[in-house]
């Protein structure tokens, strides 16, 4: 609570500073709000204008800075690696009440000698991605805010949307939000629309506009954001699941031994020293993304229309390097 309050002559009122605890999960009446304010101000340099209502609260004009209990160099190093691979992960509410937090962490490691361990340990680890880097595109921040605002609260959206093919945004009146999914650099949300059942994904970077519904979101009863992931949604989906059989160049299967297709993945080492793999697999554009990247060195025995798909492109390809 002391940190929310504002030096003189910014002031807070009790209820607005009883909701800011609220976003910050500490629910607490505006009785107990006024009763620990005045407690405190008996500590501390706090002063209450009455002069006009609603009351406000400050810290005096000329009261002596200082900080509240500082953060350790574990902490700041922890809260800087939360900013860099959780900030689109985290809701708007715990977002702003972490921002201070990020400017003490930096502050603090920024202060430390290169050869201390904990900043040390910034340069020595990274995250990448399996496939080709790609850069990720710009998100509106404002309208991030507010789906995520949405999502937190389960609220209804309205969102204006430019897909990739049209000139102009599509107007979405009615936005169900579900979930966030983040997919290499793209965040996606997770949602369904006005009064229909089917879930859908929106790429965030393409919300033009997004307004705020005060209104209860509809989530359907038996919605799971894992199970959704793991039926290949976001690997493009094209059909239900499918029994893949592919025989693998031993140099390429390696890694299938320690991390497999599918729980129910078999592998078969082969007289040629090749290794012929069986796994139950979502079918997705990634798969055939993930199987055309090793060239010669896989050959799909089936299902039949992945192996035609994937002959199809072999033949392209000759067309265009032959």
């Amino acid at each position: 609570m002391l940190r929310l309050i504002p030096r003189a002559p910014a002031k807070i009122d009790v209820k607005n500073l009883q909701q800011r605890l609220r976003d910050a999960d500490f629910t607490v009446t505006t009785r107990t709000v006024q009763r620990d304010l005045i407690d405190l101000s008996t500590v501390f340099p706090l002063e209450s204008d009455d002069r006009e209502k609603p009351y406000g609260w400050s810290w005096q004009r000329m009261a002596p800075s200082f900080d509240l209990p500082g953060l350790s160099v574990p902490d700041a190093l922890t809260l800087t690696l939360v900013e860099q691979h959780l900030r689109n992960q985290l809701p708007p509410t715990a977002l702003d009440a972490l921002e201070p937090q990020f400017r003490s962490a930096a502050r603090v490691l920024n202060e430390l000698d290169e050869s201390v361990t904990s900043k040390a340990w910034l340069g020595k680890v990274r995250t990448i991605a399996p496939l080709q880097p790609l850069q990720a595109p710009a998100l509106n921040a404002e309208s991030q805010r507010t789906v995520y605002l949405a999502l937190m609260k389960d609220l209804q959206l309205r969102l204006r949307y430019k897909k990739r093919d049209l000139a102009e945004a599509t107007h979405y009146p009615v936005v169900h939000p579900l979930a966030i999914v983040q997919r290499g650099g793209i965040v996606y949300l997770v949602c369904t629309f006005a009064d229909r059942d089917a879930i859908r994904t929106l790429a965030l970077h393409r919300v033009h506009e997004a307004e705020l519904v005060h209104e209860a979101a509809r989530r359907p009863d038996d919605f799971d954001v894992d199970a959704f992931i793991a039926s290949g949604a976001f690997g493009f989906l094209t059909g239900p699941p499918i029994k893949l059989r592919a025989t693998f160049q031993r140099p390429v299967a390696e890694h299938l031994f320690e991390t497999p297709l599918s729980p129910d993945q078999t592998l078969t080492p082969c007289e040629d020293g090749s290794v012929l793999v069986t796994a139950t697999v979502a079918s997705t554009r990634t798969l055939v993304y993930w199987l055309t990247g090793f060239g010669a060195a896989v050959e799909v025995h089936g299902p039949a229309k992945l192996r035609s798909e994937l002959k199809k492109a072999a033949l392209g390809m000759a067309a265009i390097y032959g």
